[in-house]
């Protein structure tokens, strides 16, 4: 028979959003219990470039007051991880290169000697460069520090836990899982690119793969993002340049198909051409949380005492932060620092 536990709030996802939530909601006070159908921070969390990256030009503008939000949260939010983990989350980058169409529009051009000092090693071709100040941090240290400050803030994480059942009762909901049977005034998904299942609320959220690389290089050629229409290169200060990414549709599949990975492979090696390729391949593949517009999904289900934060597609790093103030803001009856109008599952006539 399954043991029971109680908790203010039970969150269905052990990734970055999931997981950021249950340290807000700990910081508000509340109990929170965290369900992983893997591992923490296993799938697209860890798979993710690491890119803050609030000016992207393929982003939705809908999405910028989020994006600059979360931005400015960013130093109070690894300064809270690194003190409760007692792990270092530093940011790996702090400025990036963004290709500009001809015409400009995003700022001042970056000149040759611009480029020089933090990318000596960078051939631009015949891109165009405008300087943005964003930052970028490592997964992996995420990895390792998210899931150790949550447990240190007294959040209960279980791991190989997946829902099986959520039933709503009278003032609150009960989850069974093969474990735990989970007592709880509210339920949030967070279950990323696996969102849509309808044990959760059926949201149309879909998984998108993206399949990514490690280039290597002297850490001094390159200590700044680079971002064009086909390629991005994240250094991470240790000889790594992180390459990507594929876009596919191509359901829940995460294996790596070298013809697919090989034109990024190249387009990367065009603008860096001193790195290297290491043998093996050091390739891996993530699943994105897509929806139809490509922006999260945010907001009350209409399961009552269910919430949705899902959806997050290629910004979900970026946007955890904000993401946990916001949600738990509205959970609590508050007023979201962003409104979360254009988030609304309710746009979908989803759940």
């Amino acid at each position: 028979m399954n043991s029971s536990l109680v908790v203010d709030v039970a969150i269905a996802g052990g990734g970055i959003i999931g997981l950021s939530l249950a340290l807000e909601l700990r910081q508000r006070g509340l109990s929170v219990a965290v369900m992983e159908r893997g591992h923490a921070m296993s799938s697209a969390s860890w798979a993710a470039g690491g890119m803050l990256a609030v000016n992207d030009p393929q982003n939705p503008l809908k999405l910028l007051p989020l994006c600059i939000r979360s931005w400015a949260l960013y130093p109070s939010y690894l300064a809270r991880i690194e003190a409760l983990s007692g792990r270092p989350v530093p940011l790996r980058t702090q400025r990036a290169l963004q290709e500009q169409k001809p015409e400009g529009g995003l700022g001042g051009t970056a000149t040759a000697a611009e480029i020089a000092e933090l990318a000596p090693g960078l051939d631009p071709g015949g891109h165009s460069f405008a300087w943005l100040d964003e930052g970028s941090i490592d997964p992996n240290d995420l990895r390792e520090a998210l899931p150790a400050a949550v447990r240190a803030a007294g959040g209960t994480l279980l791991e190989e836990t997946e829902v099986l059942s959520v039933e709503t009762t009278g003032r609150g909901i009960v989850v069974e899982t093969l474990r735990e049977r989970i007592s709880a005034g509210m339920l949030v998904n967070c279950c990323g690119a696996w969102a849509g299942g309808r044990r959760l609320g059926g949201v149309p959220v879909e998984p998108v793969k993206g399949q990514m690389a490690n280039l290597r290089c002297a850490p001094e050629l390159l200590r700044c993002v680079v971002r064009t229409a086909g390629v991005y290169l994240v250094p991470r200060g240790d000889g790594r340049v992180t390459i990507g990414a594929t876009l596919e549709h191509a359901g829940f599949d995460e294996t790596v198909e070298s013809s697919l990975i090989r034109p990024v492979i190249d387009a990367a090696l065009r603008l860096l051409p001193e790195a290297s390729l290491p043998s093996p391949l050091d390739a891996w593949a993530g699943l994105r949380p897509g929806t139809p517009d490509d922006l999260p999904i945010l907001g009350a289900a209409k399961l009552e005492n269910c919430w949705h934060a899902t959806g997050h597609y290629r910004d979900g790093i970026l946007l955890a932060p904000v993401t946990a103030r916001v949600m738990a803001q509205a959970m609590l009856g508050e007023t979201p620092d962003v409104s979360l109008d254009a988030f609304s599952p309710a746009r979908f006539g989803s759940d």
